[in-house]
C-alpha cells in the first residue's frame, strides 16, 4: 500500500499543476490568434500570438481546472486511504503526512466553495478563485516532494493514541483547509481594490467578502475544537492541559486573530479592505504555526519527521 500511496501522491501533484495552469489561463482569459504579417507584396505568413480576451481558451480552461481539481482531490483521498493502511494509524503524524493532507483539505474546501458560489455569481467568477487556491495546493505538494521524506517510522510516545491522533489532528487539518479559503478571498478582495472592482473576471468585492466570512465561520469553530482536543490529549500525554509550548501558544494566537476578525465584523460591521488584511495576516499566522514552529522552534510538538 505504500507504493499505491506514492503513486497517488504524484498523480495528485500532477493534477494540481494542471489545475493551476488551467485556472490561470481562465483567469487571464488567454487565447491564441493568428496575425498576418504585412509585406510589400501584401499579407505575409501567419504568426500565432497569445493575448487576452473574452473568448478563446478561458471557458474550457475553467472547466478543465475544475476537473483537474476534483481529480487531485480523488487521488489525495486515495493517498490517505493507502497511507493509513501502510502505517496502521491516521496518516498525519509528521510533516510529510500532515502537509499532504493539508493540501487535500485546501483543494476540497475550495472545490466546495466554487460549486456553492457558481450558482450565485456564475461559474466563471467562482472559478477565478482557483487561480489562488490551487497554486497554494501545488506549492504544498511540491514542498512535500522536495523536503519531507515519506519514510514510515514508529510513532513517538506522545503520539501513540490512535483515536486522539485521528480526531485532534484531523480537526486542525480541516480548520486550516477552511481558513485557507478566507485567505484566497482576502487576496482577491485586495486585488479588486475593494468596491472599485478593478477586474471584471474576478468575483465582485462584496461576494469575496462574503466568501471570506463564511469560510472563517466554518474554520474558526473547527480550530477552537482542535485546540481544545489538543489540550485534552496533552493532559493524557504530559500530565497538564496547557503548558505554553510554542505550538500551543502560536495556535492560540492564530485563534485570537480570527476571533478579532469575527468580533470586529459582528459588532462593528468592520468589513472590506481592513478585514481582508486581517485575514491575510491570520493565514500568515497559520503558516507560521505550521511550518516555522514545527521545523525551527523546539518544543514538545517537535516531531516533524525531517
Amino acid at each position: 500500500m505504500e507504493d499505491v500511496a506514492q503513486v497517488a501522491f504524484w498523480l495528485a501533484l500532477a493534477c494540481s499543476g494542471v489545475a493551476t495552469a488551467a485556472y490561470w489561463v481562465h483567469l487571464l482569459g488567454l487565447r491564441v490568434v493568428v496575425r498576418r504579417l504585412a509585406t510589400e507584396a501584401g499579407e505575409g505568413p501567419g504568426m500565432p500570438a497569445v493575448e487576452t480576451g473574452s473568448s478563446g481558451w478561458a471557458e474550457p480552461a475553467g472547466r478543465s481546472g475544475t476537473y483537474a481539481t476534483w481529480a487531485a482531490i480523488t487521488f489525495l483521498v486515495l493517498w490517505g486511504i493507502a497511507r493509513w493502511q501502510a502505517v496502521d494509524h491516521a496518516p498525519w503524524s509528521n510533516m510529510y503526512e500532515f502537509t499532504t493532507a493539508f493540501a487535500g483539505t485546501v483543494a476540497a474546501f475550495y472545490a466546495v466553495f466554487e460549486r456553492t458560489y457558481s450558482r450565485r455569481v456564475g461559474r466563471r467568477s467562482a472559478q477565478a478563485l482557483g487561480g489562488v487556491a490551487m497554486p497554494v495546493v501545488l506549492a504544498m505538494l511540491v514542498v512535500v516532494a522536495l523536503f519531507f521524506p515519506a519514510d514510515i517510522r514508529p510513532l513517538v510516545p506522545a503520539l501513540q493514541n490512535g483515536d486522539l491522533l485521528a480526531i485532534h489532528v484531523a480537526m486542525m487539518i480541516l480548520a486550516y483547509g477552511a481558513l485557507s479559503v478566507s485567505f484566497v478571498a482576502g487576496v482577491m478582495y485586495l486585488a479588486q481594490g475593494g468596491s472599485a472592482n478593478r477586474f471584471a473576471r474576478l468575483p465582485r468585492a462584496r461576494t469575496l467578502d462574503e466568501i471570506a466570512y463564511r469560510s472563517v465561520m466554518v474554520g474558526f469553530p473547527l480550530l477552537a475544537a482542535g485546540i481544545a482536543l489538543g489540550a485534552y490529549w496533552a493532559d493524557h500525554a504530559w500530565g497538564r492541559y496547557w503548558g505554553w509550548d510554542p505550538k500551543e501558544t502560536s495556535a492560540l494566537v492564530t485563534l485570537l486573530i480570527y476571533g478579532v476578525y469575527l468580533h470586529m465584523r459582528g459588532l462593528r460591521n468592520w468589513s472590506g479592505t481592513r478585514s481582508a488584511w486581517v485575514l491575510v495576516a491570520a493565514f500568515g499566522a497559520v503558516m507560521f504555526t505550521y511550518f516555522v514552529v514545527n521545523l525551527w522552534v523546539s518544543g514538545l510538538h517537535s516531531y516533524a519527521g525531517v
